[in-house]
């Protein structure tokens, strides 16, 4: 049986930026139908990769085709054309648009269409959204959806375009497990009709189980290649990070630590419930819960973000003030956010004074401000947790998403605090920054911080956490010892 010839073949792709390799004699190939997992770790060459295939950038050396045509120079308009889609992260979407105007705005681009054509359009985002399997209001406008439905958005988009490559740049960032399950069922359903996927994504379990391909870059070289099969996270992750990674679970905790932070009756209609936990002086406590079920809402009201209607917070025997972060920082409290980058980094600022902002009073020297003082000992949080910056005068932005993570960490630790509340600590960072992330998270707990992770990642609650609380609708219905749950129990539980 001859072999079916790929719908895309990258050969020899090399790619440099001011004489730093980013790519380096890359051979690549996906088949109609076919998912294909491009895993690495942030810097691997992944992103590089997808834009070179997507026409954003050029290779200077190797080959790209498509049904066998030579592309010598790549563009988007000649990747559209070719039926190449690329799913970012942020989607790309018109959130002033509905979500029908969204499905169709690209094809009826491509169609060079001058004036909108109603019926056409709510019957192509219509038919779009059926082949996908997925029931959604045409009319209802894309910035009031929730998360996963402007991903099929984007997806249908792309469909509505005849895409016969969909790339899907970490799909399941955002999403709860259901929602997760939901999107892999949809990309079956794809690959049934033809449609190839390529799927980027840190979370390995969920990469292998809709892939038939594997292919992994290091330091921007292909490092292994082969069946989904033949992988599984720890391999995966050796491939990945060049070593294995050990999960030892959360230092044992001293039975004689005293309680640090006390949480009693604390409420707020619509969003949590008669919330009571204590924390003690180095232990590390999960909450986990739902999409909906209040655990980010009460990481908010700890720090301060969210104002409850009853309810007391204490510190060391010392009232936290409700809703007021900055009285909440002063007595101890520190709050890394989920979402890093709207919340919790200034984008367009240094590396340094993202990590320096929290100690400007610290080196305030009268009217004048000490910034030799500040520079230094933002320079040493860098170094201690091992931040790969270059270039510490770079703007924050131009890290990845693990460096990003410790950069926001090292603005608090600067600040000495007593608790620390962690949401989403590994979302969206590779395997291994995830990895170096939990390392520093068991070395506070080692310094008697107090440590509260909000997740939805059981494997990383269960490998960081002492004990865990199970949030439904608004309540703590379960308070368990790490050592005590599973992955599955839990799991159950949080469906329940």
């Amino acid at each position: 049986m001859a072999e079916r010839s790929p719908l895309v073949r990258m050969t020899g792709v090399t790619k440099t930026y001011a004489g730093i390799t980013a790519l380096a004699d890359v051979d690549f190939t996906v088949h109609a139908g076919e998912a294909v997992c491009l895993a690495g770790e942030n810097g691997s060459g992944k992103s590089t990769l997808i834009k070179l295939l997507a026409g954003v950038e050029q290779p200077n050396l190797g080959t790209i085709e498509v049904d066998g045509i030579l592309h010598p120079a790549m563009t988007p308009s000649a990747a559209a054309a070719a039926g190449i889609a690329v799913i970012f992260q942020d989607f790309s979407l018109f959130p002033n648009l509905s979500v029908a105007e969204n499905i169709a705005f690209s094809a009826e681009l491509s169609a060079g269409v001058k004036l909108f054509r109603g019926r056409h359009v709510q019957a192509l985002a219509q038919r779009t959204l059926e082949r996908v399997g997925v029931q959604m209001d045409p009319f209802a406008k894309v910035e009031r959806l929730p998360v996963a439905h402007k991903q099929l958005v984007a997806i249908c988009r792309a469909l509505a375009s005849e895409a016969r490559l969909i790339v899907m740049d970490e799909p399941t960032t955002a999403l709860t497990d259901r929602e997760v399950r939901a999107l892999l069922a949809i990309i079956r359903r794809l690959k049934a009709d033809g449609v190839a996927v390529i799927f980027v994504s840190h979370k390995l379990a969920e990469v292998l189980e809709v892939s038939e391909h594997v292919v992994v870059l290091r330091n921007g070289r292909k490092v292994a290649e082969g069946p989904a099969s033949e992988f599984d996270a720890r391999s995966l992750t050796h491939h990945m990070t060049g070593r294995d990674l050990t999960v030892s679970g959360p230092v044992p905790l001293d039975a004689a630590a005293p309680v640090l932070l006390t949480v009693d009756g604390l409420s707020k209609p619509g969003a949590f419930q008669d919330v009571n936990f204590t924390l003690r002086a180095g232990e590390v406590m999960g909450i986990s819960g739902l999409l909906g079920s209040g655990r980010t809402a009460l990481a908010k009201a700890l720090f301060g973000l969210v104002t409850p209607d009853s309810g007391r917070v204490t510190l060391d025997g010392r009232e936290v003030p409700l809703g007021n972060p900055v009285g909440a920082a002063e007595v101890g409290i520190g709050y890394v956010p989920e979402d890093r980058l709207t919340e919790g980094l200034f984008l367009t600022q240094s590396i340094l004074r993202n990590v320096g902002v929290g100690r400007v009073e610290a080196h305030a020297r009268g009217p004048l401000l000490d910034l030799d003082a500040l520079a230094a000992e933002a320079r040493d949080w860098l170094v201690r947790l091992r931040v790969k910056a270059p270039d510490p005068a770079a703007a924050v932005r131009s890290l990845s998403g693990g460096n990003q993570q410790r950069v926001v960490l090292a603005r608090w630790l600067a600040r000495a605090p007593r608790v620390l509340i962690l949401n989403g600590p590994s979302v969206g960072v590779d395997v291994g920054s995830k990895a170096e992330i939990h390392a520093i998270i068991a070395e506070l707990a080692t310094q008697k911080l107090g440590v509260i992770v909000i997740s939805d990642d059981l494997p990383e609650l269960l490998a960081t956490c002492h004990r865990i609380l199970v949030m439904v609708e608004g309540r703590i219905v379960e308070d368990i010892a790490s050592a005590d749950a599973t992955e599955d129990g839990l799991a159950r539980r949080l469906a329940s």
